[in-house]
């Protein structure tokens, strides 16, 4: 997609205080230090649009960010992060429910998992959570430039397996770029498909 415009239009913690302009959104999901920030930027070819941080655990509001006037892509708190206190972790997922639950602008739940590790316990709740709701969830492997070569391959089946995935996951890095143009094509496809809100 030939990004035009990109701009960050609203952070939100209650439901009354999303966008109300009827436009599809793909949201992003990932445990915290995913690199969901980096791939928006990447996404929308800007260079620190989404904030990003080396400290786990920032992103803690829903952040809302419109591209070329036609969708928005929704970050949402990352979740699992450990050094933080079980009621705002509580809290975390608690906005991340209310946000998938709602009906009329959501097409796509983009997962989010880091190439180096297994999918967590959390990991496998939050898909199972998506798995239910009406949308297409599309899993993306972040930080593949972290991995050597030979590693590449056991890593990606060893998430896709845990998952019990049916469809191949989308292999992606914001350092090189890979990977971009095929969520790109992922993302047009289902809002293509989808009717509009």
């Amino acid at each position: 997609m030939r990004i035009q415009s990109a701009e960050h239009v609203a952070s939100a913690v209650y439901p009354g205080q999303y966008p109300r302009k009827p436009l599809p959104e793909v949201a992003l999901v990932g445990r915290s230090n995913v690199g969901k920030s980096s791939l928006l930027n990447v996404l929308m070819n800007r260079k620190g649009l989404a904030r990003t941080s080396s400290e786990p655990g920032k992103t803690r509001l829903v952040n809302f960010y419109e591209v070329n006037g036609r969708l928005r892509l929704v970050d949402l708190p990352g979740y699992g992060y450990a050094k933080v206190p079980e009621s705002v972790r509580r809290s975390w997922m608690g906005m991340i429910e209310k946000y998938v639950a709602r009906e009329g602008f959501l097409r796509a739940v983009l997962h989010i998992l880091d190439a180096r590790h297994a999918p967590s316990a959390n990991d496998l709740l939050v898909r199972d959570f998506c798995s239910d709701m009406p949308y297409e969830v599309i899993t993306v492997i972040t930080k593949m430039d972290k991995l050597k070569q030979s590693e590449r391959q056991r890593q990606v089946r060893l998430i896709a397996d845990s998952l019990a995935l049916a469809e191949q996951p989308i292999c992606f890095s914001a350092v090189t770029g890979e990977g971009r143009s095929v969520l790109w094509q992922a993302i047009t496809q289902i809002l293509a498909a989808a009717p509009k809100p």
